[in-house]
């Protein structure tokens, strides 16, 4: 979620399992009891940057991005791509990177930072964000193919295509300027990503492996939806299409891009953009906006939650085998803050997550161990990530 949440309409005062929803947690209600709330963990990398991008973009990675307004990005080994690339293999796609807002271009001349940074949350290596599909039909079309079985034939017609896309940029690049290189050379690295899946996908290494709910062809959506909340719905649906026929076992999705100032009007209560109304100013109009569009973020995220309950994967359901991320990368948008994140973990991770609690932690403790948590819970443990201290106590079981 782009932007923060209000913290005095967003944190529980009370910890452990009798803990009092806040307003912007009430959509949760119903399943609360697949919910753990965490409080005062931080991103300290960011902590003295400026604006958005650098604590947006380092939200999974726990890292510090380069300033740069140029193509010669990095950042550092982002958390669900640890998981992608230890249990990618058992799956026909690794990982599924999702959005509805396009790549944004250009430089934030206020910051001094490239807004390429602000449209990705996923990296396939420090220097290669991965590219994000905003499209549900294609989506839904890619699931389908991918659950079906690519022959061999059909991924050797997508790596040449994919050459004759890069050869073609290639020549264009000789006639371009540094500005509009820089931009082609974005565009290339997110082709040589997609190169290296569709070769992946030719030779895959999944033995035995099929689809444990069918894609049905006949359910394909719309490309074109009719509404922000439809898109959003949409892609949230396609997460959930994936992780019940085990198409793949990891995904992101991003509301909106750094800075983003999405209309809500739509909204009752609501009269401007998501970024305008997190610039508060203790405004009590403009506050009361904010709220409304942080908790309609919760709603769509209960929402994701509701449709993995009511999927069976045998007798438990997916929400029980799934761990589930809620977060922003800012506390207060007022204050571009990094510190008392708004933290949400649905699910029960196939028994290890002790959820439906509220665990209140230290403050400034970091985020990177509840990324360590999920790894274990997810069965790639490792014994860091980034800085952290070791997994989060009171989080998991076993």
């Amino acid at each position: 979620m782009p932007n923060g949440a209000y913290p005095d309409s967003w944190t529980p005062t009370a910890a452990g399992h009798d803990f009092a929803l806040t307003p912007n947690l009430e959509p949760l209600a119903a399943i609360r009891q697949d919910v753990t709330v965490l409080s005062n963990l931080w991103n300290e990398q960011p902590k003295d940057g400026d604006g958005h991008y650098l604590k947006e973009s380092s939200i999974l990675t726990c890292s510090r991005i380069k300033n740069t307004q140029r193509a010669d990005l990095r950042n550092g080994t982002e958390f669900d791509q640890v998981a992608a690339t230890s249990k990618g293999h058992l799956t026909p796609l690794p990982s599924v990177e999702l959005g509805v807002t396009p790549v944004a271009v250009g430089n934030d001349a206020a910051v001094g930072y490239t807004r390429v940074y602000g449209s990705h949350i996923s990296w396939a290596t420090p220097t290669t964000p991965l590219p994000r599909e905003l499209n549900p039909r294609a989506v839904y079309e890619r699931l389908f193919r991918a659950a079906k079985g690519s022959p061999a034939s059909a991924a050797k017609l997508d790596s040449l295509l994919l050459d004759r896309v890069a050869k073609d940029a290639k020549r264009l690049r000789q006639s371009l300027g540094a500005g509009d290189r820089e931009r082609l050379d974005e565009y290339l690295s997110s082709i040589r990503s997609i190169e290296k899946r569709v070769q992946r996908s030719a030779k895959p290494d999944r033995t035995g492996w099929k689809p444990l709910v069918p894609v049905d062809p006949s359910q394909v959506p719309t490309d074109r939806p009719s509404s922000h909340l439809e898109h959003v719905r949409l892609m949230l649906d396609m997460i959930a299409v994936a992780f019940q026929s085990d198409t793949t076992r990891v995904s992101t999705f991003m509301f909106g891009n750094a800075v983003s100032n999405v209309s809500f009007r739509f909204l009752d209560g609501v009269t401007s953009g998501h970024h305008d109304v997190s610039h508060h100013a203790n405004e009590e109009q403009k506050l009361a906006e904010y709220k409304i569009i942080n908790r309609w973020h919760v709603e769509q995220f209960a929402y994701l939650l509701r449709r993995l309950a009511s999927m069976g994967e045998g007798e438990p359901t997916v929400l029980q085998n799934s761990m589930i991320l809620f977060a922003a990368a800012l506390s207060d948008g007022q204050k571009h803050d990094p510190r008392k994140l708004p933290v949400l973990l649905g699910g029960h991770g196939g028994g290890r997550v002790a959820a439906g609690q509220h665990l209140i932690y230290a403050e400034d403790h970091p985020m990177a161990d509840l990324y360590v948590s999920m790894l274990d819970a997810f069965g790639s443990p490792v014994e860091r990530f980034a800085d952290s201290t070791g997994p989060l106590r009171g989080l998991l079981r076993g």
